[in-house]
This record gives C-alpha cells, sequence and structure tokens, in this order.
C-alpha cells in the first residue's frame, strides 16, 4: 500500500490529478476474500494489458512516422497528411484512451501497469496540450520533414531492397498533400525554427537524389513500378522545393514586417511543458535555482584544481588572483591539444573500443558487442545544433545500427572549425563519446530495448535518457578512466559546469528574456566556452524549449538515487548491479525507476 500511495502521488506529479480525486484512504478499502482479491487483481492487469496494445497499435496508426523509428515497419507505408482532421483524430485517440485509462481500478493494478499508465496518461495529456494550448504546429515549420523515416526504410535492412522500394514508393504517394497540409496549418513561425525548417529540408533533397533513383534503376521491380517510382519521386522534389519557397518567401515577408512570433514561450507555457517532459518532482524555477548553487560550487573545484596544475603549465608566471582567469588560461592551454579538422571523426571511432574496455574491466556494466555502433557524419537532413548525436534502433529492431552522428567539421571555415576543435579537445573528446557512446546513450538505449515493458521504452523521459548519460561521465572517471589525471578532471567540470549552465541558459532565454549577449557571457566567461560552441548553444537555446535542462535535472535526480540505495544496502551495494537495475525499466522517469527499485529491494529483505 505504501508503495502505491506514492505511485499516486507521482501521478498527481505528473499532472494528472486533475483528472479526479485519487482514493488514497486505506479505511474506505474493505478488502475480500483473499481469493477473490487474487482474482479481481488477475483480471485487471489482464484488462490493463490488453487496452495497453490496443494503445499501443492504435499510436502506430496515429504516428507511423515514429513507428518507422522504433523499427515497427509495418507502419512504413503511411505517411499521415497534417491536416485538420489529423488533429481532429489525434485529438479523439488522446481523450478516448485516456478515459478508458482512467476507468480501470489503479488499485488493483501491480507496480509495474501502475507506472506504465502513468506515462500513458502523461503522454496522453501532453498530446492534448500540445495541440489545443502549445499549438508548435502552427509556429514550428521545422517539425515538418518527411525525409527521416524515408532514409531509415532505404538504408535498414530489415527486408530484401526491392520490397523496401515498394514501401518507399508507396508512402511516397501523400507526400505532396503533407507538405500542402503543413503550409496550411503554420501562421506566423518565429525565425528560427523557420530558418531551421528550410535548412533541413534542403537537406531532405539528398534523401531523394540520385542515390536512390540508381537502386531503383538496378533493382528487379517490374518496369511499371519503376516509372511510377520515378514519377512520385519527381512530385516528391517538387512538394519539397516548393515547401522551401514558400518558407523563404515567409521569411523574407516576416523579416521586412517585424513580425515574426516570439520564439521565447514564458514562464506559464515553460512550467507546464517542463512538467509534462522533465518529471523529477521540482519546478523549472526549483531547477533553475539548484542549477546556479551549483554553479558556483563547480567553479571553486575548478579553482582548486587549475591551483595545482598551474605550476606545471605557467613555471615562470605567478597564479592570478582572479579566479576565472587562472581557470581560463589553464583551460585555454590545455584545450590546444585537439585533434585536427581531418582526424576528429577517426579519433571518436578509436576511442569507443577503449572506453567498452575500461567498463568490461572494471565491472561496471555488462556490454553487448554484437550489438553495432555505426560512426557516421550527420546526414544533411539531421543538422541542426548539434557536434554529435546518437539515433539508435528502437525495441521492434533492437538489431539494426546504431549512429553516432558527428558533425562534418571537415567543411568548416578554419576559424570555426579551430574554436570547435578547442572545444572538443583530447580531454573533451573522451567525455563526450562517454555520454553519447559507452556507457552513455548507445548503452542506455540497447538496455532500454530489451525491457519488459514496451512502454517505458517507445515513452522514454528525456531527463533519464540524458541524466544517465551525464551520471556515465562522472561514474567513469570516479571509477579510474583517465588515471585520476588532473587536466581530465578540470576538463570534466568545464564539461560538467555546460550541463549546469544549459539549464541556466535554458530558463533564462525562455523564461527571464535573456538577450544573446548575456547568454554569450554566461557561457564564454561563465562556462569557459569556445565561441563556436556557445553560438550554437545560444541557436540552440532559440530552437528548443526545456529540452536543454534534461541533462542536469536527470544528473541530480540519479546522482541521488544512486547514493540513497547505496545507504540502504551498506556493505552490500554493488554497482554493478545497480547499473544493470536501474538500466532494466527502460527510459521510465527517474522518480518511476526509484520505486520500482526500492520495491524490489524491499521484497529481496522480506525474503
Amino acid at each position: 500500500m505504501k508503495t502505491l500511495l506514492t505511485i499516486l502521488t507521482l501521478m498527481s506529479l505528473f499532472t494528472l490529478s486533475a483528472c479526479g480525486p485519487e482514493r488514497t484512504d486505506r479505511k474506505r478499502i474493505v478488502p475480500p476474500q483473499a481469493e477473490t482479491m487474487s482474482e479481481m487483481r488477475a483480471e485487471m492487469e489482464l484488462a490493463f494489458q490488453q487496452l495497453s496494445q490496443q494503445f499501443i497499435n492504435g499510436l502506430w496508426k496515429v504516428f507511423p512516422s515514429w513507428a518507422v523509428r522504433e523499427g515497427y515497419y509495418d507502419a512504413a507505408i503511411f505517411l499521415q497528411v497534417p491536416d485538420k482532421a489529423y488533429r481532429a483524430y489525434l485529438m479523439d485517440f488522446a481523450q478516448t484512451y485516456e478515459r478508458k485509462f482512467l476507468a480501470l481500478d489503479r488499485e488493483l493494478l501491480s507496480i509495474t501497469s501502475l507506472t506504465d499508465m502513468t506515462l500513458i496518461l502523461n503522454f496522453l495529456k501532453r498530446l492534448q496540450w500540445e495541440h489545443t494550448t502549445f499549438k508548435s504546429y502552427q509556429w514550428d515549420p521545422s517539425v515538418y520533414n518527411v525525409s527521416h523515416p524515408f532514409a531509415l526504410i532505404l538504408n535498414t535492412p530489415f527486408a530484401p531492397l526491392k520490397k523496401r522500394l515498394r514501401t518507399f514508393n508507396t508512402r511516397m504517394r501523400r507526400v505532396p498533400e503533407y507538405y500542402q497540409a503543413a503550409k496550411q496549418a503554420i501562421n506566423k513561425p518565429a525565425a528560427p525554427q523557420l530558418a531551421l525548417a528550410i535548412q533541413q529540408n534542403e537537406g531532405a533533397l539528398e534523401v531523394f537524389g540520385e542515390k536512390v533513383e540508381k537502386l531503383v534503376d538496378s533493382s528487379q521491380m517490374f518496369n511499371d513500378e519503376k516509372l511510377v517510382f520515378r514519377q512520385r519521386l519527381d512530385a516528391t522534389r517538387t512538394a519539397i522545393k516548393d515547401y522551401i519557397i514558400f518558407l523563404k518567401k515567409l521569411q523574407t515577408k516576416l523579416e521586412k514586417s517585424g513580425r515574426f512570433r516570439n520564439f521565447r514561450i514564458g514562464e506559464k507555457l515553460y512550467e507546464e511543458k517542463f512538467l509534462f517532459d522533465i518529471q523529477i518532482g521540482l519546478s523549472a524555477k526549483e531547477l533553475y535555482l539548484r542549477a546556479k548553487k551549483q554553479q558556483h560550487q563547480v567553479h571553486n573545484k575548478m579553482s582548486e584544481l587549475a591551483e595545482q596544475l598551474w605550476p606545471k603549465y605557467f613555471p615562470e608566471d605567478p597564479i592570478p588572483s582572479n579566479q576565472n582567469e587562472k581557470i581560463r588560461r589553464l583551460i585555454d592551454k590545455l584545450s590546444l591539444n585537439h585533434a585536427s579538422k581531418n582526424t576528429f571523426k577517426k579519433e571518436i571511432e578509436k576511442q569507443i573500443p577503449q572506453l567498452v574496455d575500461f567498463v568490461i574491466e572494471h565491472d561496471l556494466l555488462s556490454l553487448d558487442k554484437e550489438k553495432p555502433l555505426v560512426v557516421r557524419t550527420t546526414p544533411p537532413y539531421l543538422r541542426g545544433f548539434t557536434v554529435a548525436s546518437i539515433n539508435a534502433p528502437g525495441p521492434y529492431d533492437k538489431n539494426a545500427n546504431s549512429y553516432y552522428n558527428v558533425i562534418p567539421i571537415e567543411t568548416m571555415s578554419d576559424e570555426r572549425a579551430n574554436s570547435l576543435l578547442r572545444e572538443y579537445n583530447h580531454y573533451t573528446l573522451q567525455i563526450l563519446n562517454i555520454h553519447e557512446a559507452v556507457p552513455g546513450h548507445y548503452t542506455q538505449l540497447v538496455y532500454a530495448n530489451q525491457s519488459p515493458s514496451i512502454i517505458k521504452t517507445i515513452l522514454g523521459n528525456s531527463a533519464m535518457i540524458e541524466g544517465w548519460a551525464v551520471y556515465a561521465e562522472r561514474m567513469m572517471l570516479n571509477a579510474g578512466y583517465g588515471d585520476f589525471s588532473p587536466e581530465l578532471w578540470l576538463m570534466y567540470y568545464k564539461w560538467n559546469l555546460r550541463v549546469i549552465t544549459n539549464t541556466l541558459l535554458d530558463y533564462g532565454v525562455q523564461v527571464k528574456g535573456m538577450t544573446e549577449a548575456e547568454a554569450m557571457k554566461l557561457m564564454v566567461q561563465g562556462a569557459f566556452q569556445q565561441e563556436a560552441e556557445a553560438e550554437g548553444k545560444w541557436h540552440r537555446a532559440t530552437l528548443s524549449q526545456v529540452q536543454l535542462t534534461s541533462y542536469f535535472a536527470g544528473f541530480i535526480s540519479i546522482q541521488a538515487l544512486r547514493e540513497e540505495v547505496e545507504k540502504k544496502l551498506g556493505d552490500n551495494f554493488n554497482l554493478k548491479h545497480f547499473h544493470e537495475n536501474f538500466l532494466s525499466f527502460g527510459s521510465a522517469p527517474v522518480p518511476i525507476i526509484r520505486e520500482l527499485m526500492l520495491t524490489d529491494l524491499d521484497q529481496e529483505n522480506q525474503n
């Protein structure tokens, strides 16, 4: 009952309390005979599992592009046209399933099912909020881009090439309708989102370029199929180009009138979005204040390390009395040790096996070496504002490639490339690879695909996902990665300061009206970032909302959970067991994972 009440509290926390009063008074529950209660629980569990499967099946009809990204290729031939009828269909789906799930007696559900329901209801509530309140479909043209699922169909060998080309062909039928609906939906867009939409849709044309033409020409498709394919390919290219022209004309018009939508969403919408997306038991403002406090503590640790390293790197110079100057000079000196434009990607490829070996040798996690990770240049249709990212397969196609996307630094000007290379130097590049690959995102997402709860995988929580990657960075260094080098630790704290600054920046820009000049000062002077990195992060803060807080929010939640479990188990605490148990629950919010882990521990103690 204690665990049940905690989960019900979590459900209220995740904006679900408005759905109806929670039954938390134990005196009102009069249990029948044990056998009858057992039967009632079994029946309710069955009803929940059946409804959950219906929900998932319906979800892939509403979001076939998402289904493809999760490896559910039965939906690959479908492309939903984002018009008014679709939005009405989407709202009906959300409201109908919300009613159906709320009709179940939650007090008869197991903790596993109850936590699944929490995620489902939060998702359905957020879906309704997105389309009735937030309405990004009106002001963010970058949400309209057909290319990624098409690229997955083309490049993922889930079926013979001929069958995939036929799927590609069928899916192309509605692309012109798709972009026509997009043009009708857009109303007074925000400037950064408009520019991103142009950039990424220009990149989308590559997916429908010469490569696919050659594949069709050399395929075993019938000649009439090839003819239809080429016709649809031409129509798709025309639709994308027309959309780009439409966006550019709109951009010119709004630049002249100055009537872009404000990309800052304000405190009310920000807090609402934060509550839906982050789910850690704090408000956005509370997290912002935590980050400001943490910023000061990290500055002090960096100052101590800079003091220690100063005689080694500046034996002839007195130590500056100004803390920031002292730290900055050490960081600038260490940042000169970096890869070149042409070796950056190769350095990433070389480091990943070293990380795998370290994790295995130090017994931190079990790793599946058979799960492929491919380092590649970020495809044009995915480029925007990140230096590196992971594209992982979904739970329906667990053995497909995971891609480590790396920005093409070699194509940049020497000035911009050198700035980024100093930011991602010999030390921080190792932290980046821990974060993105092993044992960060790549490893976590492999584990998520093994979770027995598909709900906890497909409805993944960004704070858990990003928080794990940030947690992994410090965990690896604490385990001895880098031999406790003070240089690596100094640069780690610089990196960790970036995590903290992400929260300060995002909240500052979206809620407090932080200007670009103020943001650059925060990042360059306050967080010791290079100009190119800071410019990219400013751009990112104008394009997204809340997501940048997920790193710090998830990290502090996971760190607190580990300390709680360590205290509870004492000498019986095993780090590898903690990691594998934590990751076994998919990508659920950390408070939910906490309840599941503590319930398991309580049951183990009772046995």
